[in-house]
């Protein structure tokens, strides 16, 4: 079962963005986690492109709308997960 861990890079954080960062970095993980498992739970073949398109849209709606605005994940990272999910593994 693979872990992952949303970073936030603080050079690009405002001051009150910083000393949110670890609740934040926290909650992005949590909602891309439980997105990543809900898609994985419904997967039928889907390519790799609908799948990170997928988990994105889900796990935006698991977020509070302004940070779901804000949240642009690393590309290669979101199709590390995709792929993940494609091979039928589970995020805890």
């Amino acid at each position: 079962m693979p872990e992952m861990h949303v970073s936030l890079d603080s050079d690009d954080l405002n001051a009150v963005e910083r000393k949110l960062q670890v609740p934040l970095e926290a909650q992005l993980t949590s909602a891309l986690e439980q997105a990543a498992n809900r898609v994985a739970d419904q997967y039928d073949g889907q390519s790799e492109d609908e799948v990170a398109a997928w988990i994105l849209r889900e796990t935006r709606e698991g977020l509070h709308p302004d940070i779901a605005e804000g949240f642009q994940p690393d590309d290669d990272k979101l199709r590390e997960v995709a792929r993940a999910v494609m091979r039928g593994e589970r995020f805890s």
